[in-house]
C-alpha cells in the first residue's frame, strides 16, 4: 500500500501553456517513471512475497468472514469494561474508608501520647554513633518492577509530614497512631488488585501516610513541601464546589508587610479551588476596583489559566485610602447573587474570603438584608497582621454566617490558617455521612516512570468522616484516602485491534477536559521531561479541533450516548505527514465516574474486521513467530505470571491448565489464522536465501509483515553485520515495531493505500517499500538506499528515440531530476545532502506552482492546542507591547499529493526567463518523478519549508480580546453531588470564639436565636 505524499513549493508565478518542447519532455518522463516503477514493483513484490501472500488469503477465503464494526456497542462495552475497573478501585477505597472511621470511633485522644512512628524523611538515618534518629529506625526497603523498581515496603506504610508543621505534636501523633490500623488494609487491597499502586491517607491534621512505604527525600533547601491538604483529591473530596468572592482591603492601613502577607493569603486561597468551583477578586478602599477590570459582576471557573492570570494581577495592588468594607460586602452578596442566577456557577456552596486588617463596625444590616435568615453565603475572615483592635468585629461576622475567622500575623501562618476554611464547607457532607467518591483530572505522577518519561495519574478520593455522636453536628472532617490509577491501566480495557489502524479511544471529564487521548501530549519534546504549562486543564476542543462547534465535545460532557462524524487530519511522523480520514465517532458515559467514553473509527477498513477461523492445532503448527502487542494475555494480574512472554502465556492458556490466566480469546483466535495464513512465507524467503544467484549485490537486506491482530515475520537476506540500519524493527525501534498503543508509522501509512501497490520511505540510510493485502496485512522490504538511487539513474537513462539520442537526459547540466513521495520529501537527488529533505526547500519555485495547480495541499497540523487559545489567534500570535508570552506548542504546515492528478506540466517566469518542469507519478507507488529545466534563476521565490510554527501562550491579551477569551467559559456538567449546608450543623465553631467580647457574645445569641430558632 503507498501513502501518496506530493511534493509542493512556494512560487508566484503565473500559470503557462505547455510548449511542445515540454510534451515531449512528459513523454520522456512518462517513459522513465513507467521503467523505474516496473523494476521497482517486480523486486519489491518478488522479495517481500506480495503475491504469494495474496494468494494464500484467496486461498482461505472461505474460512473469512467480514464484519462491520458495530461503533456504539463496542464503546458500550468499553465504557463497562472501565466502569467495572474503575469500581474495583473505589471498593478498595471504601474499606479504607470503614477502617479509618472504625479505628477512630475506638480511639480516644490522649494528649500526652508518646508513640514512634516510622517518618517518610527519618527511617533508615543515622546520627554521629551509628544509631537510628529518633522516629527513624531500620525500615526495610526492596526494589519492586511493579512501582518501576523503587524501593518500597510492601507491609508497612510510611507518614510524611510537612516541613514547617512538629512532627511529635499531639494532633498528629494520635492521628498516625489510629490510622496505623490502615495498614492491615493497605496490604489486603494490594493482595485483592495487585494493579493498585499508591495508597494513601491525608490527615486534615495535615499528615500523610502512604503505602507502600517509600523513603521521601528533601529538597536541595531541607524542606519537603508536600502538604496533602493542598491536593485536589483531597479538596475535591473534601467539600463541595463553590463560589467564592475574594474581597481584598487595599487601604492605607494595608501597606508594606501587610500587603504582602495579604497577596500570599489570596494566593493560597487560589491554591484550593479547583476546576468545579467559581470566583472573582475585588480589591476595596473607598472604591472597589475588580482585580481583572473586564471581569466585572461576574465569576470565572478556577482552572489553573485563570487561576495564574489573577495571581500576576495580584502583585499590582497598592494600599491607599479609606477601607469602605459596606461597599465591598454589598457588591460580593450582589455579585454572588446575580450569577447564581445565570446558571452558569458551581450553583453549591457560596462563600466571600475577607482579607482585612480590622473592621470598624459588624455590618449586620448588610447581612439582615442579603444573608439572613438562610445564611447561604459563608463569611470567612481572614485577620492581617498582630494587632486584633477590631477582631471582635470580623469574629462576629464569621459566626453570625456559618464561617470561621483565623488571625494572620506572618508568612509562615498562611497556608496553616487558610486550610481552616475547608473543614468548614466539608461539615454538611460529614453530618450527612456521603462518602462521595470523587476523581481527579489527568495529573503527571513525577515518581513513577515507565522509560517514556512520568506516568500520567487519575486520582480516586473519599473523605473519612468522624462517627462519634459527641461530634456529630460539629461534622469533624478526619481526612480523605485515596489511590492513583495510572491512565495506562485504562488502556488495557481497551483492545486497540478493534479500533482499527487510525482508530483510538478517549475519554475527558465533566468540565471536557481530557483524560486520555492519542495526542495529549504533557511534556516537552526535549528529553527533559518538562511539564507543559496547563497539560492537566486541555479540552478536548484543542485536539478534535476540526469539530468547530463543539457538537462531540459538548454531547460527552452533557454525558449523552451517540454518534458524530467529520473529516480530520491526522498528522504523523512528527508532524510531517498528513492523513486526511473520515472519523465516525462513538460515545457514551462511565457510569460511577465524571468521565464519558469516546471511540474513533476511520471509515474503510478501520470500520471493518476479518475474522479467520483456524483450528487451534493449526494455529499450534505455525507459533513460532512474534507477537508484538502486549494484549493477548494479561501477565500482570497475578505474580505467578508477570514474568511470561506473551508467547508462553498463550501456549499456558492454549492448553488449559491456567484457569487464572486471562487472556483475550479473539484476539488470539484471529492471531492464530494470521499465522497459519502467512507461515509459508517463512519458507519463500528462505528458499531466496539459498538461492545464491538472487540478490547477488545484496540490494535488499530485509523482509517483514505485520497483520493488524500485532503479529509480524521478519526474514534476513543479509547477515546482522551487514545490514545498514541495525535496530530495524528491533525491540530498540519503538516506532517501527507494533505495541499495545499503537501501530506504527509504516502499517499506518501502507493501509492507505490501494491493495497491491507500494509505498516508500527512508529509513536512515536505507528505503522500505511496503504493500497491503485486502485483509490489512502489510508486507515490505528494506533496501540499501544506494541500490535503490542506482535503479532510478538507470532507468532515467532510458530512451524511445529510434537513433538513440534523447532529447533530454538526467545527465544533462540544465537538468535536475528528482524522485519525491506523496508528502513531498525527496528519496533521489543529483546532489546527495539533498535525500530527505522537504523538495520545497530545493526548487521552492516549482513546489509553489505544484500548489497553485492543486496537484498538492498544504495543510496546517495542530499539535495539542492547549486550553483556550484558539487556531485563527494562535498562528497570529505575537509581541505586543510588553505581551509576554511563553512555549506552548507547535503547528506543522504538511503536504500531500492530490490523487487523482498522476502528471503534469509547468512553466514559471523568473523576471522574463521561463522555468518549466514536468511531475510524472511512479505507477504502482507514492513516488513522482519531478524534472526541471534549471537554466533560469528563479531565486527569487523563498523556499518553501517544513519549519513548525511555534504557538506562543499568550498572558496578557490585548483587552478586547483578553475579556471575551476570560469570559468564554464551554458547557461543563456540574458534580452529581452538593453539600452546601445542613440544619444540625453547630456553627458556633467559627474560629476562636471564646474571646469574643461579652457584649458581642450577648449581641450574637440573641441574633441568632431570634433569627435562626432550629
Amino acid at each position: 500500500v503507498t501513502m501518496l505524499f506530493f511534493l509542493c513549493c512556494n512560487v508566484r508565478s503565473r500559470s503557462a501553456t505547455s510548449t511542445a518542447h515540454s510534451t515531449l519532455q512528459n513523454q520522456v518522463v512518462k517513459l522513465w517513471a513507467s521503467a523505474f516503477g516496473g523494476e521497482m514493483k517486480s523486486i519489491s513484490a518478488k522479495y517481500s512475497g506480495s503475491q504469494l501472500l495474496q494468494k494464500k488469503y484467496k486461498e482461505f477465503e472461505r474460512a473469512v468472514r467480514v464484519e462491520e464494526i458495530d461503533g456504539l456497542r463496542l464503546v458500550k462495552r468499553l465504557a463497562e469494561n472501565m466502569e467495572e475497573m474503575f469500581h474495583k478501585k473505589a471498593q478498595a477505597m471504601k474499606r479504607l474508608v470503614e477502617a479509618a472511621e472504625e479505628a477512630h470511633l475506638q480511639h480516644e485522644e490522649d494528649p500526652d501520647l508518646q508513640y514512634e512512628y516510622f517518618n517518610a524523611v527519618l527511617i533508615n538515618e543515622v546520627d554521629e554513633e551509628g544509631n537510628s534518629v529518633e522516629l527513624g529506625g531500620e525500615f526495610i526497603l526492596q526494589p519492586n518492577d511493579h512501582f518501576n523498581n523503587l524501593s518500597v515496603n510492601l507491609s508497612l506504610s510510611v507518614v510524611q509530614v510537612p516541613t514547617n508543621m512538629y512532627n511529635k505534636d499531639s494532633a498528629i501523633v494520635n492521628g498516625v497512631y489510629w490510622s496505623e490500623a490502615l495498614n492491615k488494609v493497605f496490604v489486603d487491597n494490594f493482595e485483592r488488585d495487585p494493579s493498585l499502586i499508591w495508597q494513601y491517607f491525608g490527615s486534615a491534621k495535615g499528615f500523610f501516610r502512604q503505602y507502600p512505604g517509600i523513603k521521601w527525600k528533601p529538597d536541595e533547601h531541607g524542606v519537603i513541601a508536600f502538604d496533602c491538604r493542598n491536593r485536589k483529591w483531597y479538596i475535591q473530596a473534601a467539600t463541595s464546589p463553590k463560589d467564592v468572592v475574594i474581597l481584598v482591603d487595599v487601604s492605607g492601613s494595608m501597606k508594606g508587610l501587610r500587603l504582602t502577607i495579604a497577596r500570599q493569603t489570596v494566593s493560597s486561597i487560589l491554591d484550593t479551588l479547583g476546576d468545579d468551583d467559581f470566583f472573582n477578586i475585588i480589591a476595596y478602599n473607598e472604591e472597589l476596583h475588580y482585580v481583572e477590570p473586564c471581569l466585572n459582576g461576574t465569576l470565572v471557573q478556577a482552572d489553573v489559566t485563570n487561576k495564574d492570570h489573577f495571581r500576576e494581577h495580584l502583585d499590582k495592588l497598592f494600599a491607599q485610602g479609606i477601607g469602605m468594607l459596606d461597599i465591598a460586602l454589598t457588591e460580593a452578596f450582589n455579585l454572588l447573587s446575580d450569577f447564581n442566577e445565570t446558571g452558569r456557577g458551581s450553583e453549591c456552596s457560596q462563600a466571600i474570603m475577607l482579607v482585612t486588617d480590622g473592621a470598624v463596625d459588624t455590618y449586620d444590616a448588610i447581612f439582615a438584608k442579603y444573608n439572613w435568615p438562610e445564611r447561604k453565603v459563608r463569611i470567612f475572615p481572614y485577620l492581617i497582621g498582630r494587632e486584633s483592635a477590631f477582631a471582635d468585629n470580623l469574629k462576629w461576622m464569621a459566626c453570625a454566617n456559618k464561617g470561621y475567622f483565623t488571625q494572620i500575623s506572618t508568612l509562615a501562618d498562611v497556608q496553616e490558617n487558610v486550610m481552616e476554611y475547608l473543614h468548614v464547607l466539608s461539615r454538611p457532607k460529614v453530618i450527612d455521612r456521603e462518602h462521595d467518591t470523587v476523581w481527579t483530572e489527568a495529573y503527571i505522577d513525577s515518581t513513577l516512570d515507565d522509560g517514556q518519561g512520568p506516568v500520567l495519574m487519575t486520582t480516586v478520593a473519599m473523605p473519612v468522616f468522624s462517627t462519634k455522636n459527641e461530634t456529630r453536628n460539629r461534622g469533624i472532617l478526619l481526612g480523605v484516602v485515596g489511590t492513583d490509577v495510572p491512565v495506562s491501566e485504562l488502556l488495557k480495557t481497551i483492545p486497540k485491534y478493534k479500533l482499527g489502524i487510525h482508530g483510538y479511544a478517549f475519554a475527558i471529564t465533566n468540565n471536557g477536559y481530557i483524560l486520555t487521548h492519542p495526542d495529549l501530549r504533557p511534556l516537552y519534546g526535549d528529553g527533559k521531561k518538562r511539564r507543559k504549562p496547563n497539560y492537566s486543564s486541555v479540552d478536548l476542543s484543542e485536539v478534535e479541533w476540526e469539530d468547530k462547534e463543539d457538537t462531540l465535545r459538548n454531547a460527552m460532557v452533557n454525558r449523552k450516548t451517540g454518534t458524530f462524524s467529520m473529516e480530520v487530519k491526522k498528522s504523523v511522523d512528527k508532524g510531517k505527514r498528513v492523513l486526511i480520514l473520515h472519523n465516525d465517532y462513538y460515545y457514551t458515559d462511565i457510569k460511577g465516574t465524571p468521565f464519558s467514553l469516546g471511540v474513533a473509527l476511520s471509515r474503510g477498513h478501520g470500520k471493518f474486521f476479518f475474522r479467520g477461523n483456524v483450528t487451534v492445532e493449526e494455529g499450534r503448527k505455525s507459533s513460532s513467530y512474534p507477537f508484538s502487542f502486549e494484549t493477548y494475555c494479561n501477565t500482570d494480574e497475578h505474580p505467578e505470571h508477570r514474568y511470561l512472554t506473551q508467547i508462553e502465556a498463550i501456549k499456558l492458556y492454549l492448553g488449559g491448565h491456567e484457569p487464572h490466566l486471562y487472556c483475550d480469546k479473539e484476539l488470539i483466535q484471529e492471531v492464530l489464522f494470521d499465522a497459519v495464513v502467512t507461515a509459508p512465507l517463512e519458507a519463500y524467503w528462505t528458499s531466496l536465501v539459498l538461492n545464491k544467484s538472487e540478490n547477488s549485490d545484496k540490494g535488499v537486506e530485509i523482509a517483514y509483515l505485520g497483520t493488524r491482530t500485532g503479529l509480524s515475520r521478519i526474514n534476513l537476506f543479509v547477515v546482522p553485520d551487514e545490514l545498514t540500519s541495525q535496530d530495524f524493527l528491533t525491540a530498540e525501534d519503538r516506532e517501527g515495531v507494533f505495541n499495545a498503543d499503537h501501530f506504527p508509522l509504516w502499517y499506518k501509512r501502507a493501509a492507505e493505500q490501494v491493495p497491491g501497490t507500494f509505498v516508500y520511505s527512508l529509513t536512515h540510510m536505507t528505503c522500505s517499500c511496503l504493500s497491503v493485502t485486502a485483509s490489512l496485512t502489510a508486507v515490505g522490504i528494506q533496501m540499501k538506499l544506494e541500490f535503490f538511487q542506482k535503479k532510478f539513474w538507470t532507468a532515467s537513462r532510458q530512451c524511445a528515440a529510434l537513433d538513440g539520442k534523447c532529447s533530454i537526459s538526467c545527465d544533462d547540466e540544465n537538468i535536475n531530476c528528482y524522485l519525491i513521495d506523496n508528502n513531498g520529501f525527496i528519496l533521489v537527488a543529483e546532489d546527495y545532502t539533498l535525500t530527505g529533505n522537504f523538495f520545497g526547500e530545493a526548487e521552492g519555485a516549482v513546489m509553489n506552482k505544484l500548489l497553485q495547480m492543486g496537484s498538492f495541499k498544504r495543510f496546517l497540523v495542530e499539535f495539542n492546542l492547549y486550553s483556550w487559545w484558539h487556531s485563527d489567534l494562535t498562528a497570529k500570535a505575537q509581541r505586543i507591547g510588553r505581551t509576554m508570552q511563553v512555549p506552548c506548542d507547535t503547528e506543522y504546515p504538511a503536504f500531500i499529493s492530490e490523487r487523482t492528478i498522476k502528471e503534469n506540466t509547468g512553466n514559471i517566469d523568473c523576471d522574463g526567463c521561463i522555468k518549466s518542469f514536468v511531475i510524472q507519478q511512479i505507477p504502482s507507488s507514492n513516488l513522482f518523478m519531478v524534472v526541471v529545466d534549471n537554466k533560469c534563476d528563479c531565486s527569487m521565490f523563498e523556499p518553501i519549508t517544513m519549519d513548525p510554527i511555534e504557538i506562543m501562550y499568550i498572558l496578557h491579551w490585548p483587552k478586547s480580546r483578553g475579556c471575551e477569551r476570560l469570559k468564554m467559559q464551554k458547557d461543563r456538567r456540574r458534580p452529581d453531588t452538593c453539600h452546601p449546608f445542613h440544619p444540625e450543623e453547630n456553627s458556633m465553631e467559627c474560629g476562636g470564639t471564646v474571646n469574643l467580647t461579652q457584649s458581642l457574645v450577648v449581641t450574637l445569641l440573641c441574633l441568632l436565636v431570634a433569627l435562626f430558632p432550629r
